[in-house]
């Protein structure tokens, strides 16, 4: 990866996306966003010890007399909590910080969610400079201000929209994640092209083979090609009242198999966030087909890239089609009105679908 590419986001608050190599250890750049002295790391287990040290000395470059801590946390989804998110703020509080202080986001999509809700919250609101170590949150989670943790009812249930000062992407990061991290961002690269565009997902039948490789060249121009559509569409959007929902397609179905599975994707069978949007992509697409919504055949289309990038594309073993729904129904996308899906009505367009009766999900789920 060669070439440093930046996407603006635009809207009630301006930000940069940074995407290129060697980023965490730019202190010009990040001098730029930081106001003032107090800066918190918030990382995790596994992401700490590999660059938790670069991004401190960065800090201290960049600014004189800064203040750095760090609050590190078990890896995992399951540690995505009301518990960690206090024990977050706690720290904030023991490094004394400011109104101007800046809580740095280092990690993936759990760590971006809480480091992110804890910034919204601490004397209500100070700024978050997200910093993903993951494909998954590079192209999705860092992007756009939402911020939460979950419950044991469900996923995201509690949080807010917040926006980062700046989102700095470090494509070297990439070359230590385990392979099916990469697979998983994937996924939500393949739902940017079903939802927005199908020229790109043209583009990512044809690079199919160097994506799930590891590619420099073919992950830096899949991030930038996600970023500059999810900026477009939050900057239209920014509290999902219209057209952002469309960023949820798969994700209804995905987040109630993460739910219902206790979100412990890392290191076991489950299915981490990724491989559940993957699964919940290809049912959405085929509740599409029995709506008479979209052709049976863009959906085995799905399937097949989705299968090429090393995601799986079947419901688990093992799991109720009823508690599913039931999950759905509690699930932050659900209104008084019924169940509520992102449909395609073909590759590259979607749309916000009400009123889904009960009995076509349970067939779907059935069928899976």
């Amino acid at each position: 990866m060669s070439t440093m590419r930046t996407v603006r986001v635009e809207g009630e608050r301006l930000y940069d996306i940074s995407i290129g190599p060697g980023l965490l250890a730019d202190p010009v750049r990040i001098s730029h966003v930081l106001r003032g002295r107090h800066a918190l790391i918030v990382s995790d287990s596994n992401v700490a010890p590999l660059y938790a040290d670069r991004v401190e000395q960065t800090l201290h470059a960049a600014r004189a007399g800064m203040q750095v801590a760090r609050f590190v946390m078990p890896a995992g989804e399951q540690e995505k909590t009301l518990s960690r998110f206090c024990q977050c703020l706690d720290a904030l509080a023991t490094l004394g910080a400011t109104r101007d202080a800046t809580v740095i986001a280092l990690g993936g999509g759990v760590i971006g969610d809480l480091a992110g809700f804890a910034a919204a919250c601490w004397m209500r609101g100070i700024d978050v400079i997200q910093m993903p170590t993951t494909l998954l949150a590079m192209v999705d989670s860092s992007v756009g201000g939402k911020t939460g943790v979950d419950l044991a009812a469900g996923k995201n249930l509690v949080g807010a929209f917040h926006a980062p000062r700046a989102v700095i992407a470090d494509t070297t990061v990439l070359r230590t994640l385990p392979p099916r991290e990469l697979c998983a961002g994937l996924a939500e690269v393949v739902k940017y092209g079903a939802v927005f565009g199908a020229d790109f997902l043209g583009w990512l039948e044809s690079h199919a083979s160097a994506l799930a490789a590891g590619d420099d060249f073919a992950l830096t121009e899949a991030i930038a090609r996600s970023c500059l559509y999810k900026a477009e569409v939050v900057s239209r959007d920014p509290y999902e009242h219209g057209e952002r929902a469309l960023l949820n397609f798969g994700h209804t179905f995905g987040h109630a198999i993460e739910a219902e599975q206790g979100y412990a994707g890392a290191g076991s069978q489950a299915l981490n966030h990724g491989e559940a949007v993957a699964v919940g992509m290809v049912l959405a697409a085929r509740l599409s087909s029995a709506l008479g919504r979209a052709s049976a055949a863009d959906a085995q289309r799905l399937q097949v890239l989705l299968q090429r990038l090393g995601l799986p594309t079947a419901l688990p073993a093992g799991l109720d089609p009823q508690a599913l729904l039931a999950r759905m129904r509690l699930d932050k996308k659900a209104e008084a009105g019924g169940l509520r899906f992102i449909l395609w009505d073909h590759a590259g367009l979607a749309s916000v679908v009400r009123g889904v009766p009960d009995e076509l999900v349970l067939d779907v789920l059935r069928a899976a």
